[in-house]
């Protein structure tokens, strides 16, 4: 059983929970009320390990807790869209008896498309529109001060406000005032989606995974020794490693002779050990003096994991420097995974067009999925020869071959020239079409 921890006011997480025991019985939800958004910091960094997935009651708390959480993938917060204001709008006109002509409203940047257009006809309604946008490090006080700044100048009639204590605030005040939170609707749809992520994401952890080691050219190793017990003693500490990274994995492992290593484990547990794989296998390069290629494979089956393991593995042993490459199940592959350079690219495509196109070129799609992923990675907007060289690990002659290519084909171009001060052409400048 899952255990979800969801994190917003009381009044937020108890309209939260409603919900999602209609819709989910099979998971466990954990209340995290808060008074003030910087207690968020305190929740998530206490509790982050007692739960597995986070729903956060909007975007303010998921902007506070994302700098603090090592990834957003197993968190959501309740996406709100322009019916949250248009409600909370006629609600307060509604307490008030009348349609408000002067009204204040506090909240964060409009963080989609329909938000900012809501406001802009909400202006049409009224006659005077104060609005304070904000981010997630302001104080309520300061909220509360703008709204009932402009009560006592009589500049409005009533405040719209995203904030539980400064909505209290006011009304104690006696400043007519109305808490914007998503419908029933919003929150709905949002639990919905991403209680299927969850499932999703169960089936995606249980797949197989196959590990695949080999220690390069371990008959040179055997060569250069003088005596067989030593390659003996080898060979037994390399099995004792690679049984301990086993008990990490709950996996199994299969010895296949002459330095090559089978581990099947599960897609979870192999994408959480990521790091103690790294480990092991540096220990066994300083061990065996050599380069230990590994490859990764996950999949539906045993066969086409290990199918895609072996591709993997194929693909590592290419590389000159030790690399951990992974084929998931979706074509996907990942190189040097688990560092900081990991770059993550697909080897094949159904578009019949493109691939008429790279074969007119004469370069494969994996060449090109992995010049673009890396592109996107770096936040290029555009590339000399010298860059996919030094990044993708090939001669600078290559790199050029490849991107004349590219601009033959049409799928770059020459935007420019880099001059340099000292003697030599100017580096030309590339971009992807």
């Amino acid at each position: 059983m899952y255990r979800i921890g969801v994190v917003g006011p009381s009044s937020s997480i108890k309209r939260i929970l409603e919900l999602a025991n209609e819709i989910e019985q099979e998971m466990e939800f954990i209340s995290y009320p808060y008074t003030e958004v910087e207690e968020v910091k305190g929740i998530v960094s206490e509790y982050y390990h007692q739960v597995d997935f986070w729903i956060f009651s909007g975007y303010i708390p998921y902007q506070v807790a994302e700098k603090i959480l090592p990834s957003n993938e197993n968190v959501v917060y309740i996406f709100s869209t322009e019916s949250s204001i248009y409600k909370s709008f006629m609600e307060l006109a509604y307490s008030q008896r009348k349609l408000l002509d002067r009204i204040s409203i506090d909240m964060f940047p409009a963080t989609n498309v329909t938000e900012g257009e809501s406001l802009q006809q909400l202006k049409k309604m009224v006659k005077e529109f104060y609005v304070k946008d904000f981010d997630a490090d302001i104080s309520s006080k300061d909220l509360f001060t703008f709204h009932y700044d402009l009560w006592k100048q009589k500049k409005i009639e009533g405040a719209l406000t995203c904030y539980p204590t400064v909505h209290e605030a006011l009304n104690k005040a006696g400043v007519p005032a109305f808490l914007m939170s998503p419908t029933r609707v919003e929150i709905f749809q949002t639990l919905r989606i991403f209680f299927e992520k969850i499932r999703a994401s169960y089936y995606k952890d249980t797949q197989i995974g196959v590990e695949k080691i080999e220690v390069k050219d371990f008959d040179a190793i055997k060569e250069k020794v003088e005596k067989t017990y030593e390659v003996q003693y080898l060979e037994l500490k390399i099995k004792e490693t690679l049984l301990q990274l086993c008990e990490n994995l709950d996996g199994s492992l299969v010895e296949e002779g002459n330095g090559r290593y089978t581990i099947f484990s599960s897609r979870g547990a192999i994408e959480r050990e990521i790091q103690k794989l790294r480990e092991k296998v540096q220990y066994l390069s300083l061990e065996a003096d050599a380069v230990v290629s590994v490859g990764i494979g996950f999949g539906k089956t045993v066969l086409s994991a290990e199918i895609n393991a072996h591709r993997a593995l194929q693909e590592s042993k290419r590389k000159e420097e030790q690399e951990i490459m992974i084929v998931q199940d979706d074509g996907t592959i990942i190189e040097s995974a688990g560092q900081e350079e990991e770059l993550t690219y697909a080897y094949r495509t159904e578009d019949k067009e493109f691939l008429e196109t790279l074969k007119k070129a004469k370069i494969n799609v994996k060449t090109f999925k992995k010049i673009d992923a890396l592109i996107k990675k770096m936040g290029w907007s555009n590339f000399t020869t010298k860059d996919l060289a030094m990044n993708l690990q090939m001669t600078e002659r290559n790199a050029q071959r490849i991107v004349a290519e590219l601009c033959d084909a049409g799928l770059a171009e020459c935007i420019g020239e880099e001059s340099h001060q000292n003697r030599g052409r100017p580096i030309k400048v590339y971009c992807l079409k």
